[in-house]
């Protein structure tokens, strides 16, 4: 690690520790040469997660995009922001896990529809009408019946 004051690249760890959320370690230094102190960050390094979409297109994934389709299903729903946060975080979690570059679309899809039918039934709902494109009432009635079992 090079110092910032005066570019040695000599230095030892006084302090690690890990952070709150457990994403990274907070590390002191000392720099061999000057003697001053300085503090650095260690992350995991993450390859981004692309997502193919129905068209066969690909894109980075977005966990704002996740949390705006989110809010708009649950709007005026008795449902907090934190607890989105959670389910967006849930989703995340299980995408990682599966050790895969790429995921479809239609995958994140199904795990924001099992989230929603637990979190709140009028959401789950909104979000399926979007989700699946439902073309007529049918559709929408074929749905809530398949909820309601």
């Amino acid at each position: 690690m090079r110092c910032p004051f005066c570019g040695s690249q000599r230095d030892s760890v006084i302090d690690s520790r890990i952070s709150k959320n457990g994403a990274s370690v907070r590390r002191r230094r000392e720099c061999l040469k000057c003697r001053r102190r300085f503090t650095t960050y260690e992350y995991v390094e993450r390859v981004p997660l692309m997502v193919i979409k129905k068209d066969s297109r690909r894109e980075h994934f977005d966990r704002q995009k996740l949390m705006s389709g989110l809010m708009k299903a649950c709007e005026k729903r008795p449902v907090s922001v934190d607890r989105l946060e959670r389910l967006v975080d849930d989703i995340e979690r299980k995408l990682e896990r599966k050790n895969e570059q790429e995921v479809k679309s239609k995958d994140i899809g199904e795990l924001v529809m099992n989230s929603l039918h637990e979190l709140d039934e009028i959401a789950y709902v909104r979000f399926a009408s979007v989700y699946r494109q439902f073309k007529d009432i049918n559709q929408f009635v074929k749905e809530i019946k398949r909820f309601l079992k």
